[in-house]
């Protein structure tokens, strides 16, 4: 039997459970009067916080003081876990909006919450229908005031190395002509592995970049700056240790 296993089952796992669906039940019966998602984000926001507390998670947080308070950014993060959705969540001090597999909006009591909370769809098989929903994601940064989130990785890397990046984050950036900010993110691959439905007890680190400004530039460059994005989170990954927690959270 796996270390904690027994935790888990007894525990954590029914926890999780009844955390989800209680503050789920809260954010969508504030989805009614909420046609912002404000209110939505500020919940999943405590659950983001509660469900890593009840996992046993330790959060080392670093580099969120050069986000600039009531401006908007594409947060563009590297992806190694599904816990790296909760952890941007529970920890960037930004409103922002997140694209999620398209296959998720169509679960019962997800996918209701998804779309009234405002989050986007990421459409892979369509290169037409992909465009409309980047084009879809400048366009609530520039009317609606708030971030969005991406991994450009497009799916989860399993050997901890960066895969190439997608330009989506590029794209919208430049399009919502708006600063993008790299984020790395340490250890949720041990928290949660790509193959385990059990989440473990851990140190998990996120770590900030400087904003990279698009001020000026065009879609044609959208390569370039995906790669300075990329380099910007290779960097920090390359440079993170984290031996031990230097702000426990």
């Amino acid at each position: 039997m796996p270390p904690g296993y027994l935790r888990a089952l007894l525990f954590t796992d029914p926890a999780i459970v009844v955390l989800t669906v209680v503050m789920g039940s809260i954010s969508l019966a504030t989805s009614l009067f909420d046609r912002n998602g404000r209110r939505q984000h500020r919940i999943a926001r405590f659950w983001s916080r509660m469900l890593l507390r009840v996992c046993g998670v330790k959060m080392r947080v670093e580099g969120v003081e050069k986000i600039t308070p009531d401006c908007c950014f594409v947060l563009a993060a590297n992806h190694c876990s599904l816990m790296d959705t909760p952890v941007v969540l529970g920890y960037m001090p930004v409103q922002f909006r997140f694209f999620a597999k398209k296959v998720l909006f169509r679960i019962p009591f997800l996918g209701t919450h998804l779309r009234r909370s405002g989050h986007l769809p990421v459409v892979r098989e369509d290169p037409r229908a992909s465009i409309k929903s980047l084009s879809e994601g400048a366009r609530i940064i520039r009317e609606n005031k708030v971030s969005v989130l991406l991994f450009p990785e497009g799916s989860r890397s399993e050997n901890g190395k960066l895969k190439d990046f997608k330009e989506g984050a590029a794209y919208i950036a430049i399009k919502a002509g708006v600063p993008v900010i790299p984020i790395a993110i340490v250890g949720t691959a041990e928290v949660l592995p790509i193959k385990s439905m059990h989440i473990r007890p851990g140190r998990v680190s996120l770590l900030v970049g400087d904003p990279i400004p698009t001020a000026g530039l065009k879609l044609q460059s959208r390569g370039p700056l995906t790669q300075q994005i990329r380099e910007a989170i290779g960097k920090m990954l390359a440079e993170a240790t984290c031996p031990k927690l230097s702000k426990t959270l």
